[in-house]
């Protein structure tokens, strides 16, 4: 049976986000979301824009007080901002990165010490099958994906002795707001390329977060899993 702990899920207001924290609820889990507009029905939410380091210590700083100390961190907060290389401007770089890469740094960092003192932990970076592959148009997208992966597995050799666990999940092409403003057409190349010839739902990522957070997926850490229809065969 499932121990309960308290999960905190960024960007959990919608899309993969919502999912993760609606799977994790399932499970048994005390689920909290930050989240910048509004908050989601039936979920504990709390307001924070993870490039802001005042914003995420108040937003740990409400769910510890509410649901206990935060055992399960899904970083999955991101945005994209896609422009040719040779037309990106630092500020489309640098706003990308700090969103999706620092982000995700000031979550676990913030996360860790409750963690080394429970001497459990369950942390899951959100990341994407083109931080493995590149994509054109999106080196920062790319880049900010790919830090992902060196950072958990980093973070991964250093906590795996208290019993935390850090691992990254590569959603591929997945119907979310971010690629429902694709083309139709594009839409279907990308599905007739993939092995497994269909879009992927919020709700294939999410059962993979959630087995991820769970205590049968404690000799499971440093890993890329990714959630792609085989789209980048594992990287």
């Amino acid at each position: 049976m499932t121990q309960p702990r308290t999960a905190l899920v960024t960007g959990g207001n919608r899309g993969i986000g919502l999912a993760v924290a609606e799977s994790l609820a399932a499970a048994g889990h005390r689920v909290a979301v930050t989240h910048r507009d509004d908050a989601p029905e039936k979920l504990y939410g709390v307001r924070c824009d993870v490039t802001s380091p005042e914003e995420v210590e108040e937003a740990f700083t409400a769910v510890e007080r509410d649901l206990g100390p935060v055992g399960i961190l899904v970083a999955n907060a991101g945005i994209t901002w896609d422009t040719p290389f040779a037309l990106m401007t630092e500020e489309r770089f640098g706003r990308v990165i700090d969103t999706n890469l620092v982000g995700a740094y000031r979550c676990a960092r913030r996360a860790v010490p409750a963690m080394l003192r429970a001497r459990w932990g369950r942390i899951v970076f959100i990341g994407s099958e083109v931080g493995l592959s590149g994509n054109a148009g999106q080196a920062n997208y790319a880049a900010s994906k790919a830090g992902l992966v060196g950072l958990a597995r980093s973070l991964a050799r250093e906590t795996g002795r208290r019993g935390i666990t850090v691992n990254t999940v590569a959603p591929g092409f997945v119907d979310t707001d971010m690629t429902r403003g694709l083309r139709e057409h594009h839409r279907e190349e990308i599905v007739a390329r993939n092995p497994v010839p269909r879009i992927g739902t919020p709700a294939d990522v999410a059962s993979a977060v959630t087995w991820l957070a769970d205590e049968s997926a404690g000799y499971v850490t440093g890993a890329v899993i990714p959630v792609d229809g085989g789209m980048g065969m594992g990287g």
